[in-house]
């Protein structure tokens, strides 16, 4: 009985770790879907503004503080990386307001380095290298 004991719990065992990789995966793919789901809403705010406000867009400094619920009504809160990671924001000044913007993710579920991208000039989708203001545009 002992061995009997033995080869179930070797058996719980691997069972076990096949359900924690499986887990693990999942965990992955829920973060890459917010990351997405986030970008795409930011994008969508930056848009709302940009029709509001005379054709600019928010900048890089002046977007936390123009979205968020005291200021506006086009997010009730800035998203934030549900990761380690954090999302990138570009532009193409450095005062209150922009002509273009580009916002990116990194994925975490992925076969090459693949950031998940908002742009004011390409809309929102995937690419493949880093962005950076003159691939955004």
């Amino acid at each position: 009985t002992l061995i009997e004991l033995l080869v179930v719990i070797a058996i719980i065992g691997i069972l076990s770790s096949v359900v924690l990789t499986s887990l693990n995966s999942a965990r992955k793919k829920a973060r890459d879907a917010r990351r997405q789901s986030d970008i795409s809403q930011i994008g969508l705010a930056m848009e709302m503004y940009y029709d509001d406000n005379g054709a600019k867009y928010l900048s890089v400094a002046a977007m936390p503080t123009k979205i968020d619920p005291t200021n506006g009504v086009y997010l009730n809160s800035v998203p934030t990386d549900p990761g380690p990671n954090t999302y990138i924001w570009l532009d193409n000044t450095s005062d209150s307001t922009a002509q273009s913007y580009c916002l990116y993710a990194t994925l975490e579920v992925q076969t090459v380095t693949e950031k998940y991208v908002a742009a004011s000039q390409k809309g929102v989708g995937k690419t493949l290298a880093t962005p950076t203001l003159a691939s955004c545009w």
